[in-house]
C-alpha cells in the first residue's frame, strides 16, 4: 500500500480541475497545468479533491500510484503558490543582472555569460549576488536553476562558483608545502 498514494489531494479555493480520460488540468492563479497518467492507474476528481487509485495489484500499479499522486500535487502546489529556486554567486567579479528577458553573468570568463530565459519561468536578480528563479512547473524551475548553476559550480577549496541557496559545498585543504 502507498502511503503517499492513498492520501487524496485537496483543491484549495481558486483552484479547478478538469478530468479528461487520463489527463488532469488543474487551473489556478498562477495559470494551468496538466499531466497525463498512466493506464495503471485511476484519476478521480470530486468535493473539492483529487483522489488517485491503482488499477490492479502489479508493482507498476503501486509504483504509478505514489508518483501519480504526488505529481497532481505539484500541479496543484505550482498554479497556487508557484515554485522557487534561489541561488548565490561567490567569488571576486562574480555577478549577475537581468537585461530585459536574459540573464547577463560575469563568471570571470573572457566574456559574459547570456543566459535567455525561457518561457514560464521569471528570474530575478535582488541584489548582484543572488538569482531567484520561480514558475509554476517545479521540472522546469529546477532545471533553468541547474542550467545555471551549470556555467560555474562550486568548487571545493575557495568555494567560488554558483550554488543553491541552501546547499553544503565540501570544503577541502589545500596543498602543503
Amino acid at each position: 500500500m502507498s502511503r503517499i498514494g492513498k492520501k487524496p489531494v485537496p483543491l484549495p479555493s481558486g483552484v479547478s480541475a478538469s478530468l479528461s480520460g487520463q489527463t488532469i488540468e488543474v487551473k489556478g492563479p498562477k495559470g494551468a497545468r496538466s499531466f497525463t497518467a498512466t493506464d495503471d492507474v485511476t484519476l478521480a476528481v470530486a468535493d473539492d479533491t483529487v483522489t488517485v487509485t491503482p488499477r490492479g495489484a502489479s508493482k507498476r500499479a503501486r509504483q504509478q500510484w505514489g508518483m501519480s499522486r504526488t505529481m497532481v500535487a505539484n500541479l496543484v502546489e505550482g498554479v497556487t503558490g508557484g515554485f522557487r529556486k534561489e541561488l548565490e554567486i561567490t567569488g571576486v567579479g562574480y555577478r549577475a543582472q537581468m537585461q530585459g528577458n536574459t540573464l547577463k553573468l560575469a563568471l570571470g570568463y573572457s566574456h559574459d555569460v547570456e543566459f535567455p530565459v525561457p518561457a514560464g519561468v521569471t528570474v530575478t536578480c535582488p541584489k548582484q549576488t543572488e538569482i531567484v528563479v520561480e514558475g509554476a512547473d517545479q521540472q522546469q524551475v529546477g532545471q533553468v536553476a541547474a542550467n545555471i548553476r551549470g556555467w560555474r559550480p562550486p568548487e571545493p577549496y575557495k568555494g567560488k562558483g554558483i550554488r543553491y541557496k541552501d546547499e553544503y559545498i565540501f570544503r577541502k585543504e589545500g596543498k602543503k608545502k
